[in-house]
């Protein structure tokens, strides 16, 4: 593995590149958000065929930028994809993309055309493409004042609530008490940092995103969209399922079905074990 560094305007990005870059291949880039590159380890090993490019995101990891508690917006991301893929110089790429990774990339996909040859965005949380985006976006703008007003435990929980949350926001949702950020393991001291990565992407819009439509049409790249086995349906999923059977259903298409649920790829990351095993096979196969 070589690691690189490239700059952009008020970052600068860190990437890997596990494997030999040589005139004819085509790399396999691994993308997420807010997670770093260190979340795909297990995948990536079940790819020693491919070269694979990994990422930390300008919020994350070791990139490092300005300003650490501004917003980070989607345009931004996918900006800053665009210039790794330009400094690997092996395109177009094919990538697969999870949860607000997925969002970026298909940002990127609708701004650079001839980045990517194959997308397989797995749950993009694209809340602007559902039915209660208006109440999603209420929940996230809490969120981020809540952060903001308390620090990172209190705006966590509300964070964790969203995400565990089965089908639509509705007003049963918002009658609920404020949860208890012990109760998912979180501080309830207020450390006074606002430099989380997760809230500078809500600060920044992503929950809120839904995509260019006629842009990703347009684009001659293979757009598939994923969804997690374990991570509900259309109507009584998590917000990022029910997301991604919206964002299909936009391009025309049905989501692919994967082993395990939004993070199934995780083989021990993060403490979190998912069905690593049988989920690169289905990337492989969808790759293929």
């Amino acid at each position: 593995m070589t690691t690189q560094t490239v700059s952009v305007p008020g970052a600068t990005l860190t990437y890997d590149v596990i494997g030999e870059l040589e005139p004819g291949v085509t790399p396999l880039v691994l993308i997420g958000s807010p997670m770093d590159a260190s979340g795909f380890g297990t995948l990536a090993s079940h790819f020693g065929d491919r070269v694979v490019v990994t990422y930390d995101p300008r919020n994350v990891g070791r990139s490092r930028r300005d300003d650490a508690t501004a917003a980070v917006t989607v345009g931004e991301h996918a900006d800053d994809l665009h210039a790794v893929l330009t400094a690997v110089g092996h395109g177009p790429v094919d990538v697969f993309a999870s949860s607000g990774g997925a969002v970026n990339a298909l940002v990127l996909v609708s701004r650079y055309t001839s980045d990517v040859r194959t997308l397989v965005a797995h749950e993009p949380p694209a809340g602007g493409t559902l039915p209660d985006r208006e109440n999603i976006a209420t929940v996230c703008a809490h969120m981020v004042a809540t952060y903001d007003a308390h620090g990172r435990g209190p705006a966590m929980a509300e964070f964790m609530s969203l995400l565990m949350h089965a089908g639509p926001i509705d007003d049963a949702f918002f009658a609920r008490p404020a949860p208890d950020p012990a109760q998912f393991g979180l501080p309830t001291e207020d450390d006074g940092t606002r430099d989380d990565a997760l809230m500078s992407n809500m600060r920044g819009g992503g929950v809120d995103f839904a995509p260019d439509v006629d842009a990703l049409r347009a684009a001659p790249t293979t757009v598939v969209i994923g969804v997690g086995e374990e991570s509900g349906g259309p109507e009584d999923g998590h917000i990022a399922a029910r997301a991604a059977y919206s964002t299909a259903a936009l391009l025309g298409s049905e989501p692919i079905v994967f082993p395990g649920g939004h993070s199934g790829f995780l083989g021990g990351e993060f403490g979190q074990t998912g069905k690593p095993t049988e989920f690169a096979e289905t990337l492989r196969k969808v790759l293929s």
